[in-house]
């Protein structure tokens, strides 16, 4: 007897919007100075990029060196084209639509313990907020869906409240390896290990 056809995956890709690798992490210069935070920058979103496994990825920067880093990994570029992160995650995600994209998977480039994105895609919005559930760290939408993106305080609970508007099925999402993302001072206690000693911060997370 025939087995049924096993369906199709829509497809999908990730997007993950960096500006720059100067200036990142402005919120803790004043703790680890200006090349520690360039350079914990890189290594999350090396982090991030690689949790996209099989799933290609679109970076979403207009910074030259940016878009070099991506292009080594073997990730797309996508020029962000305006300031904000909602115009370059709404402008990738359109393009990406155009493409023949079904879902996109918007990850932050901060996201210090991501292993694998997996968790966070599926139907309608799957959504995996920060550990505040004020932010929203990865978000998934179907590309042909118009959903307004609304980053910022508070996005959580916007996307959510977009995703109802729509009709769209709500997945939130609680994984522990995606919910921390590095924005304050308290959160580099949840760097792991491997990070720490990279950029020798050992005996400094250890004593906040």
């Amino acid at each position: 007897m025939a087995l049924p056809p096993v369906p199709e995956e829509p497809a999908t890709a990730v997007i993950v919007p960096i500006r720059s690798f100067d200036g990142a992490l402005s919120r803790l210069a004043g703790i680890l100075g200006d090349a520690r935070c360039r350079e914990l920058m890189l290594l999350m979103a090396h982090r991030v990029v690689a949790a996209a496994e099989r799933l290609p990825v679109h970076v979403v920067t207009d910074d030259a060196e940016v878009a070099a880093w991506a292009t080594d990994l073997g990730a797309a570029v996508v020029a962000a084209g305006r300031p904000g992160l909602t115009i370059a995650v709404t402008t990738a995600v359109d393009q990406l639509a155009g493409a023949g994209a079904e879902r996109a998977v918007v990850a932050h480039a901060d996201l210090a313990l991501a292993r694998t994105l997996q968790p966070a895609v599926g139907p309608g919005l799957t959504i995996v907020g920060d550990r505040r559930r004020d932010g929203s760290n990865v978000v998934c939408v179907p590309t042909a869906a118009g959903f307004r993106f609304s980053y910022g305080p508070g996005s959580f609970g916007r996307h959510v409240a977009e995703a109802e508007r729509l009709g769209l099925e709500v997945n939130i999402v609680d994984d522990a390896s995606l919910s921390v993302d590095i924005d304050h001072p308290e959160d580099l206690r949840h760097l792991p290990e491997d990070l720490r000693r990279a950029l020798g911060l050992d005996e400094l997370v250890t004593s906040r």
